[in-house]
């Protein structure tokens, strides 16, 4: 750090990416990434001629991609934010809707990258307790008068909220945003972007990440109450008009109008997340029920972290968090399904030389 940083940045302590180590050839089960390439309109959008017109601004209203999503979604334009990775809207959204006695509140467990969000801005928050078992208790986040942010899909657990609870803390926080973050909804969780002809205080954040296999590309967008996509688009326009790029933009396009393959691979997914699941259980893990396309797991045989590090030397990486409270587990992307049978022998030869 170097003595120039502003001071009230100098104990941020930064989001922690996967590791994407280059020593050699990984099989890569630790950033939630898609095993399946982008469909082929995609791979076609992404052309020379898009290339010679990078010389050119992109559109910095991104109409035909809002106009894509909004046909696909049955909502209007002006209910659509679009973003440079999903990533750029939590950050916009801290910014926006918290402060000056608005705290922000978002669970204990959960995405690290709230907390790195609330301390960037100087926000007074507050790290609420998940239940014994995981999950989010409504109760907690009624009537708190806070910017609350809840992921739906929970990450790393993968466990959901439904949208009846969702409900209950939107009516029971009227003057304050309440973001539900659903980049892993695609994979069996049921998204509550309809709320929002009902809930001026919702928004609802996706993603092209994860579902739609464009981690790479860094798009994503959010559906709110016209007002609250006016906010955003007044941080956007005070920063970056131009946030997402020529490329991006005609790829996203693209992946919206062949949305069929990306749900189909989706549907894979679920089946290897539940191969997986079966598998791991038998070797006798306790294994979370994930609607992500992750799942959340752990032995009495073997520490979480001695298990990680024991397929890291296998060649295989998965994602093991210091908490205390999540200690015990790893979390596994879900991959291919012969991926996930090496990931399975290679857990039960490591089970077998414990």
């Amino acid at each position: 750090m170097s003595r120039f940083l502003n001071e009230k940045y100098q104990k941020l302590e930064a989001y922690t990416p996967g590791e994407q180590p280059r020593d050699m050839k990984y099989i890569k089960l630790n950033t939630n990434e898609s095993p399946y390439p982008p469909s082929q309109g995609v791979l076609d959008a992404v052309n020379s001629v898009e290339a010679a017109n990078l010389r050119l601004y992109s559109d910095p209203e991104c109409k035909r991609l809002k106009e894509a999503i909004a046909e696909l979604y049955e909502v209007d334009t002006e209910n659509i934010y679009l973003s440079n990775g999903s990533d750029d809207i939590l950050n916009f959204s801290f910014m926006a809707f918290a402060g000056n006695g608005v705290p922000a509140a978002f669970p204990e467990i959960s995405y690290g990258f709230y907390k790195v969000y609330a301390e960037l801005y100087g926000l007074e928050y507050r790290k609420i307790s998940l239940k014994e078992d995981f999950s989010v208790n409504a109760g907690d986040y009624c009537g708190i008068n806070s910017f609350i942010v809840i992921a739906n899909p929970n990450a790393p657990t993968g466990k959901t909220i439904s949208e009846e609870d969702i409900r209950r803390i939107l009516e029971s926080n009227p003057d304050n945003v309440v973001l539900i973050d659903e980049a892993y909804v695609d994979f069996g969780g049921e998204s509550v972007y309809p709320l929002i002809r009902e809930y001026k205080n919702l928004l609802v954040v996706q993603t092209f990440s994860k579902s739609r296999s464009m981690a790479g590309a860094r798009l994503g967008f959010a559906f709110g109450d016209k007002e609250l996509i006016s906010d955003l688009n007044r941080i956007k326009y005070s920063t970056n008009p131009y946030n997402l790029n020529r490329i991006t933009l005609v790829a996203g396009e693209a992946a919206i109008k062949e949305n069929s393959y990306y749900m189909d691979n989706c549907k894979r997914i679920v089946d290897t997340r539940e191969y997986t699941t079966v598998q791991l259980k038998k070797l006798g893990f306790e294994v979370l029920d994930s609607k992500a396309n992750f799942i959340f797991a752990k032995s009495n045989k073997i520490d979480g972290e001695e298990l990680y590090k024991k397929l890291k030397e296998n060649g295989i990486l998965v994602r093991h968090f210091p908490d205390k409270k999540i200690s015990a587990f790893i979390r596994v992307t879900i991959g291919a399904r012969a991926d996930m049978e090496t990931f399975i022998e290679a857990v039960r030869k490591i089970l077998e030389e414990k």
